[in-house]
């Protein structure tokens, strides 16, 4: 009996690093450039991106490029799938992958509010190696080309507008770890506000603000995720470029003040306009 072929999943096995990492345009890989990916079996973990991710990884046969999913299973994306493309050469794994909705990215780049992160990871062999904070992440030649359209916001640009560093969280009660803090930012254009942790989309909503209201109000539809078309009812505060917002959980009241304990399902954030 011939030996079974290797598949490219058989090829993923083991641990690789993050060597360069893009997203929407910018090179991103500052504090994750510690950060693993271990592939075993049909599941991967994630050590050094704040919160440990796991999940799945699907590969989806009879796509050009090569196609995959990443269903995740635990983290904060928990139920929420990522769809890819990626190439495989010898101990160079590249992906590309849409960090909201559902449409798979066509080609290995990414642009402004593309949603888009792209990945260049190396198989870690317990060698050091040479750091590329400072660079891009490198397309492959073949597929440098500019990448899909992605689903426009609209409306005026509101108070919000604008790229947001998160200063710190409070989830469900619980204190969102230092580490995860450094690499989320709001991404506010027009009626859309976007949360990306690193590649991670966090929340991906059109909103409306009220500030007729004591305190001010938010209001999300969610457009991608496991909440998708669920509304979230929130609150708001901006005094100069700090901005407070609370949100009750999908579906669920209308916070009265900017706090969170265990059980209450809200998300209290504080954000500093870069």
């Amino acid at each position: 009996m011939s030996p079974r072929k290797q598949t490219d999943l058989d090829k993923l096995q083991g641990t690789w690093r993050v060597t360069a990492l893009e997203i929407d345009g910018r090179a991103e890989l500052g504090s994750l450039a510690a950060a693993t990916i271990t592939v075993r079996g049909s599941e991967f973990t994630t050590r050094g991106m704040g919160d440990a991710y796991s999940g799945t990884i699907e590969l989806v046969t009879g796509k050009t490029p090569k196609a995959f999913d990443l269903a995740f299973t635990s983290g904060p994306p928990q139920g929420m799938r990522n769809r890819g493309i990626y190439t495989l050469d010898g101990d160079t794994w590249t992906i590309c992958i849409a960090t909201r909705g559902d449409a798979r990215p066509k080609r290995f780049a990414t642009r402004a509010d593309s949603g888009l992160a792209l990945e260049v990871l190396e198989r870690d062999t317990g060698a050091p190696r040479a750091s590329s904070s400072a660079e891009p992440a490198k397309r492959p030649a073949s597929q440098a080309a500019p990448a899909v359209a992605t689903t426009p916001s609209s409306g005026a640009p509101t108070e919000i507008e604008g790229e947001w560093p998160m200063v710190s969280a409070v989830i469900d009660g619980k204190p969102l770890a230092a580490e995860m803090v450094k690499w989320c930012t709001r991404i506010t254009r027009g009626n859309v506000t976007q949360i990306l942790a690193g590649p991670q989309s966090m929340l991906d909503a059109e909103f409306t603000l009220d500030a007729t209201r004591t305190p001010r109000h938010i209001d999300y539809v969610n457009r991608s995720g496991k909440s998708k078309g669920k509304r979230q009812a929130g609150i708001y505060e901006l005094a100069g470029d700090t901005l407070r917002i609370c949100t009750g959980p999908p579906g669920g009241v209308r916070p009265r003040d900017f706090a969170s304990v265990k059980g209450d399902g809200r998300s209290y954030t504080v954000w500093r306009r870069r």
